[in-house]
């Protein structure tokens, strides 16, 4: 887009005012949407000396006769990152409700936390009541974003309302609550380090231009990439560990490498920590279960083990008793069994652009990966345009195994390099014990 010159500009700063016309001109084709009152509507924080914009923090300075003014060249960096962003509206991730999430009140002081705060103004009452809440100032945006545009609401048993954002979003919102925390805090470090080495002034300091001297670039700490420092820990054992949610926020996500991280993911079999992932990967990673035994195969799947398998593969595999074994969680078998292994057999009705295939997979299974002589997995076909509901397949629990290994090898074939029975050199020295086949081959690690 051609530089036009902004009304309000001073040496390089534009009105609050201004930078929400030239957000909403620099992303009007953004795959994201974007909210006009990035800057001067709430949730928005002028006053206390930044206003996030997509994932970004971009510094407000104070001039005077109290007027806050904005880097006008940061407002454009903003913009153009965001616009970069692809969204694909199909994939969705749930952000609330979740089952006993404490609910907090969100005030001016408090960061963004943006489940919260969707969570919270999703519960009010509806009708035209909650639209003049609206109109009175409530918040509509989120770190310039406009989430009511883009959000998914849907119905559980007819009664439970759950809501959904697409996953590129949630990214987005995630980065941006951890650049405000990593903010907010840096401010109030250099507050404490300034009262500890300055004598107390009767007032704020003021350049040659009269303007407040309120952090010009809002430092955001970077993130650590994850080295395995975790590897072989129980989870059992690490997550009632005091300090370790601070510990996991320092680190990046290990399978995006680009969010931060927010919680430990871990194995539910064998009950140890693979990594520190975001919020957004530790959703896409889990199955989506029907009951107990029995998952539904979304299309995200496809990202499992096709365009990016060979990070989710590695993920997995720092599980030291799936990489052992050379397998993954029987869920997650499961549903690479039904994705992969019977992929030939889903039938396909026609098209507008050719055939596509039958209704939704599902998978279900008898037993458990502790007696792998009797369990069973069951492939079958939900949903059938033609209103038929049939079973695919059913393939016993060792021979899914034996075609996951071949099929690691020929996928990631360094990870199958590094995993086995004879790669037991990290397995930590109490691991979980080993059961018996009762089949009476040898023994393996369950």
């Amino acid at each position: 887009m051609s530089e036009r010159v902004m009304p309000g500009r001073t040496d390089g700063l534009i009105a609050l005012g201004a930078a929400d016309a030239l957000w909403v001109d620099l992303t009007a084709d953004s795959a994201v949407p974007t909210a006009s009152g990035a800057f001067t509507c709430s949730p928005a924080r002028a006053r206390m000396g930044y206003v996030l914009l997509g994932g970004h923090v971009v510094a407000t300075v104070g001039v005077s006769g109290g007027q806050w003014s904005v880097p006008e060249a940061r407002v454009r960096r903003a913009a153009a990152e965001l616009n970069a962003v692809g969204m694909d509206p199909q994939d969705l991730v749930l952000i609330g409700p979740f089952r006993g999430a404490p609910r907090q009140e969100c005030d001016e002081e408090t960061p963004l936390r943006w489940r919260r705060r969707i969570a919270g103004e999703l519960q009010e009452l509806g009708g035209p009541e909650r639209a003049a809440r609206r109109e009175a100032g409530r918040p509509y945006h989120l770190a310039g974003i406009d989430w009511r545009q883009i959000l998914v609401e849907q119905t559980r048993d007819g009664t439970q309302r759950t809501w959904w954002l697409p996953r590129a979003v949630v990214r987005l919102l995630d980065a941006a609550e951890h650049a405000e925390t990593q903010w907010v805090q840096a401010a109030r470090a250099r507050q404490a380090s300034a009262a500890a080495t300055e004598p107390p002034s009767p007032g704020r300091a003021r350049n040659a231009g009269g303007r407040q001297t309120t952090s010009p670039e809002g430092p955001t700490a970077s993130l650590r990439p994850y080295d395995k420092e975790l590897e072989g820990q129980l989870y059992s054992v690490l997550s009632r560990k005091p300090g370790t949610s601070r510990r996991v926020a320092g680190w990046a996500c290990a399978v995006c490498r680009t969010a931060p991280a927010t919680v430990l993911d871990h194995c539910h079999e064998h009950g140890y920590v693979r990594a520190p992932v975001c919020q957004s990967c530790n959703t896409l990673e889990r199955p989506d279960h029907l009951y107990s035994n029995d998952i539904r195969v979304a299309n995200r799947y496809t990202r499992l083990f096709h365009t990016d398998a060979d990070d989710w593969l590695r993920h997995w595999h720092r599980c030291p008793g799936c990489r052992a074994r050379t397998t993954l969680p029987l869920p997650h078998l499961a549903a690479w069994t039904a994705h992969i292994a019977c992929r030939p057999l889903r039938p396909t009705h026609p098209a507008p652009r050719g055939r596509k295939p039958c209704g939704v997979l599902r998978v279900s299974w008898t037993g458990s990966q502790q007696a792998p002589r009797s369990c069973l997995l069951t492939v079958a076909v939900d949903f059938c345009p033609a209103g038929e509901h049939r079973v695919l397949a059913q393939v016993p629990y060792r021979e899914a195994a034996d075609r996951f290994r071949v099929w690691l090898t020929e996928t990631a074939p360094a990870v199958a390099a590094a995993a086995g029975p004879d790669r037991l050199d990290s397995l930590p020295a109490q691991s979980r014990p080993v059961i018996a086949d009762t089949s009476g081959e040898d023994l393996e690690l369950f």
